[in-house]
């Protein structure tokens, strides 16, 4: 990615880090949004296999 400035990963700050991850959790709930009100019935089956999922888990 040419736009980002080049350093160290150890340089970087834990705040930096968090704000990155935040902005990234952020835009993927965005996205995850988006995609639930452009395609409705993928989202439904989706949310159907996900709780699915949740009820067969082994605690």
């Amino acid at each position: 990615m040419p736009d980002l400035p080049e350093h160290e990963p150890s340089q970087e700050t834990d705040a930096e880090r968090r704000r990155r991850r935040a902005q990234f959790l952020r835009d993927l709930a965005e996205a995850r949004e988006l995609r639930d009100r452009v395609q409705p019935r993928r989202a439904k089956v989706a949310r159907l296999r996900h709780a699915m999922r949740m009820r067969t888990f082994r605690w």
